[in-house]
């Protein structure tokens, strides 16, 4: 991070891509404006980062790109009627000058995943931070270190699911096992059907020397941790994101807290036994 951690980065917009069929999914690949400033900007999978446009205010994104993408760093945000900085950033074209600050919170504890399998459990656009930890961990030099990957990752509907082109290949990639669900059946979906807790239930990946990771909106993480229990994965080798609570991403606003915990600080990756310590308020 910046010596000054209220001082963005300035980067600019280098490509745009549109990631549904309802258009309010893109990703934005921001480059540095200075190239020095892609090695300060050392960031772990899981973390958030705080975009900003002149005029209009910043926001707390996830990192969608893999750290080891070394020239480039990618956010895929979706578009909000309300949302002041989200619309702008969506009428925006490649060339536009932002800001860009962080990274922030923690991440996902890699030194504690050397020789383990990892399970992915994600739904809806929540999948963005762990695309990037997929990316990473398919990495050439990473992927020897891991053991075999599983992933669950739903949407309402086929049109809705993110990265649709990679998750295809990751498909047709040895040593990681991909589910697509989507909640109802469709025209020409031959994949999984159902909401992300019942497919993990059925996929019922090993909690053997293994490791899972979640994100997704409230809703799926209450009816997911059940699942994740009764299968028998561990408390301390389960970690949620609770990115959607993210805000200043200082701890200076007060506005993410759970109890005694700052999700923009403390977070937003909690392992399950920190959760099952804080307040039912998520």
């Amino acid at each position: 991070m910046s010596t000054n951690p209220y001082i963005p980065y300035p980067v600019v917009i280098d490509k745009i891509t549109v990631e549904n069929e309802a258009k309010d999914l893109r990703t934005f690949r921001l480059r540095f404006q200075n190239p020095d400033d892609r090695k300060k900007f050392d960031f772990r999978i899981g973390q958030f980062a705080e975009l900003s446009i002149l005029g209009c205010g910043e926001c707390p994104i996830g990192i969608a790109s893999s750290p080891l993408d070394a020239d480039y760093i990618e956010f895929t945000v979706k578009r909000y009627d309300t949302g002041v900085v989200t619309t702008a950033l969506h009428e925006s074209e490649p060339g536009r000058q932002m800001g860009l600050r962080g990274p922030l919170g923690n991440g996902y504890p890699i030194e504690k995943f050397a020789g383990k399998n990892i399970v992915i459990v994600s739904g809806g656009f929540a999948v963005t931070t762990l695309r990037s930890t997929i990316r990473y961990l398919l990495h050439p030099s990473i992927r020897p270190t891991v053991g075999d990957i599983t992933v669950v990752y739903g949407a309402r509907s086929p049109g809705e699911l993110c990265y649709r082109e990679e998750f295809i290949e990751w498909e047709n990639t040895d040593g990681i096992d991909v589910h697509l669900t989507i909640d109802t059946p469709a025209d020409g979906w031959a994949r999984h059907v159902g909401f992300v807790p019942s497919v993990l239930e059925e996929v019922a990946p090993s909690a053997d020397n293994a490791v899972c990771l979640v994100c997704g909106p409230p809703i799926m993480l209450k009816f997911t941790v059940p699942i994740i229990e009764k299968l028998k994965f561990q408390p301390d080798d389960t970690y949620l994101s609770f990115e959607m609570r993210m805000k200043c991403g200082i701890g200076k606003c007060g506005r993410c807290n759970i109890g005694s915990k700052y999700v923009c600080t403390d977070g937003p990756v909690f392992s399950l036994t920190e959760v099952e310590e804080l307040p039912a308020e998520y």
